[in-house]
């Protein structure tokens, strides 16, 4: 009966630690690479001329947090009758007048702009500057809904004092602090010049 019970219980355990790892490691991850793919997808659909809702050299101003203005610009757009409030955008732009006088600038081959809430998702040779510190990847999600920007995928950081080479990185352009990390918690890369 001892040895029934044993099985029964590393069975439960062994479920357990199966359903973890699966609902913090494996789920996300699927979950990002299936949104970017669909993304993808999407952007492709830019290439193509015979788009009724396409457009070329479209600009949208605002304001987010009530006070800092901002410009999104792309040289072609798409907005697909099921989702009225996404624009699918090619060589996308943008520029964010932040508080402290500083002007981002963020550019990118592809990306997506929500109309109702500011979000946007950069994809494709993503380059985010501030005049002194220069971001390059290949994802950049700045999150008006969540006042954060986060930069994922072979990310590579200059600034005056050093660079460094990670694979995430959440970063404030207006306190100037970051946060990086690797996927596989390996050490990041980075050199600091004096």
């Amino acid at each position: 009966m001892k040895k029934k019970q044993l099985r029964t219980q590393i069975t439960l355990v062994t479920i357990g630690f199966l359903l973890i790892i699966v609902t913090y490691f494996v789920y996300p991850y699927s979950k990002k690479v299936k949104i970017n793919n669909n993304q993808d997808s999407q952007l492709e659909m830019l290439e193509s001329d015979d788009q009724d809702s396409s457009f070329e050299y479209v600009e949208y101003e605002g304001f987010y947090n009530l006070n800092k203005p901002f410009v999104v610009k792309s040289e072609k757009a798409l907005i697909l009758n099921e989702q009225p409030d996404i624009v699918y955008m090619t060589n996308m732009h943008v520029i964010l007048h932040l508080d402290n006088g500083t002007v981002l600038n963020i550019v990118s081959n592809k990306g997506t702009f929500n109309k109702v809430t500011y979000d946007c998702f950069f994809v494709d040779k993503v380059k985010a500057t501030d005049g002194e510190t220069e971001i390059l990847a290949k994802n950049l999600d700045l999150l008006a809904t969540k006042n954060s920007i986060e930069i994922y995928n072979n990310v590579v950081v200059n600034y005056s004092t050093g660079a460094f080479e990670a694979d995430k990185v959440k970063y404030d352009f207006e306190t100037k602090s970051l946060k990086a990390s690797m996927y596989n918690d390996q050490a990041i890369k980075m050199k600091i010049f004096k």
